[in-house]
């Protein structure tokens, strides 16, 4: 339908006592309302929409990647968009994977889990608990000992090391660099912007949503 269907003027409502209103005046331009887009994941498709004075809005109809912090360690990479899988407002976004700014998306984790491994020489998918077996390690070291390893001077050796041994992880993220996916909240508003950019969920935050998607599985 055109847009001058969707009104936001209250003309058309009953007054508070439920007594019709007598609509004395047509619909203005000023007032109109645009139908949602409900920004799906798929290859990038934006389009501009020319708006009152002169602004621009970007409809983003399919979006498949943003820009995502990882806000504890200050590091933002451009990373795709693999799935939604929590909405406040309604189920039916995550079945139709919808894109609206709070949703809970899953992101690919590859980009963070190689700018970790440069920074702190360490690779979080490797990393093996405190109770793993000893023979387990030892041959987990063997292999490391065989594959071609990238050379490195002794500076940059106790460099790494040094900020290893400063650095705290939080565990509930470090867990989901074994899968690869890595929760985050979408901060942008694709059907405004055009752009689906967002940070990685942390802490209480995190433990939140992780709840909920747990109450989701078991109902």
């Amino acid at each position: 339908p055109p847009a001058r269907e969707i009104p936001r003027a209250p003309r058309h409502k009953h007054r508070a006592t439920g007594g019709r209103r007598n609509i004395h005046q047509k619909k203005r331009k000023f007032e109109m309302g645009r139908p949602a887009v409900l920004c799906k994941i798929g290859a990038k498709r934006v389009r501009a929409v020319r708006c009152r004075g002169g602004n621009m809005k970007y409809r983003g109809l399919r979006i498949d990647a943003g820009n995502f912090a990882w806000g504890s360690e200050k590091c933002t990479k451009k990373v795709r968009i693999l799935d939604v899988v929590y909405n406040s407002t309604s189920n039916e976004f995550v079945r139709t994977k919808t894109l609206t700014k709070n949703s809970i998306v899953q992101i690919d984790a590859q980009p963070y889990l190689q700018w970790y491994m440069k920074k702190f020489g360490v690779d979080l998918r490797k990393k093996s608990k405190k109770g793993a077996k000893d023979a387990k390690d030892a041959k987990e070291a063997k292999d490391a000992k065989e594959e071609p390893e990238e050379k490195k001077n002794r500076h940059v050796i106790f460099k790494l090391k040094a900020r290893e041994a400063k650095q705290k992880l939080d565990p509930a993220v470090e867990e989901q660099f074994q899968s690869g996916r890595l929760l985050a909240s979408i901060a942008s508003r694709p059907g405004q912007s055009g752009r689906c950019d967002g940070y990685i969920l942390e802490g209480e935050e995190l433990v939140f949503y992780k709840r909920k998607l747990e109450k989701k599985k078991k109902q």
